[in-house]
């Protein structure tokens, strides 16, 4: 196995603790293998099956605030990988297991129909939603913060306060995908906005982890939940339904609550060629 990469180097919880890091994580005798199985046989049962609750405030949604500064913010494709890493590490992380003070929480929005709402914060905002707890990851200078799921009547002042849409970001050219890490292809055809391709490139992640083997999802927790996101096109788009059609790919189809028609496929995500 290749060694792991800078990416997602900054992965940390709401106590500023290092999430399944190589100091703190697979590579440490004190990390929890069976506790992981359990919580990746969470994941892999899928979400959704309970609906929505009659009360619209007991809705359940997950979080991402994305750091855009107004001076040199980061690259568009660095930005998605960090909110997708921060929303999978944020899923298999130990305090959503049986015994995590996050586990409550997180099963009643997993076990409802699945919503992420993705916000913006600068400086100060920036800071405070760091309070909030949540799992922060930062990607080639690019920082996401996923936030434990919750009803959004109950939302925190602190991160309802921050705008949900707004400031976009151009797509990048980030250049040929590594092949050690999987790759969350997002559909380049439907131009979504960077809060709506955050928030969908968030559920790949989680999708792809529970569709790997246990041990390529370990693997997977090994690297931080490292992935790279790119921009498909016509022709990459054509081929990569194909490869969901055989099953050797995962896709995303929307709900079309926002910006997209109900059943789009919006992220293809790919396991890595080298596993």
């Amino acid at each position: 196995m290749s060694s792991i990469p800078e990416c997602g180097a900054g992965v940390r919880d709401a106590r500023g603790s290092a999430v399944q890091s190589s100091e703190e994580g697979t590579e440490s005798a004190e990390f929890d293998i069976a506790g992981f199985r359990v919580r990746h046989a969470e994941l892999a049962t899928g979400y959704g099956g309970a609906g929505d609750p009659d009360d619209p405030a007991m809705v359940q949604a997950m979080q991402i605030v994305l750091h855009l500064p107004k001076v040199d913010p980061p690259p568009r494709s660095a930005l998605l990988a960090a909110a997708a890493t921060a929303s999978v590490a944020l899923c298999l992380g130990e305090r959503v297991g049986p015994d995590g003070e996050w586990s409550a929480r997180y099963l009643a929005w997993k076990r409802s129909r699945i919503r992420k709402v993705t916000r913006r914060a600068r400086g100060g905002q920036w800071l405070a939603a760091n309070e909030v707890d949540g799992v922060t990851v930062e990607v080639d200078g690019a920082q996401a913060r996923a936030l434990v799921p919750g009803p959004v009547g109950a939302i925190d002042p602190r991160i309802r306060r921050l705008q949900i849409g707004g400031t976009d970001l151009e797509p990048d050219e980030p250049g040929p995908a590594d092949p050690d890490l999987p790759v969350l292809w997002v559909n380049s055809g439907l131009e979504m906005t960077l809060g709506k391709a955050a928030a969908q490139v968030g559920h790949a992640s989680m999708l792809l982890a529970g569709a790997l083997p246990m041990e390529q999802a370990l693997y997977w927790a090994e690297r931080r939940f490292c992935c790279s996101v790119r921009e498909a096109d016509a022709r990459q788009w054509r081929a990569l339904t194909d490869a969901v059609a055989r099953g050797t790919a995962v896709a995303v189809r929307d709900a079309g609550f926002t910006e997209v028609a109900p059943g789009s496929m919006t992220v293809i995500a790919v396991q890595a060629t080298s596993w």
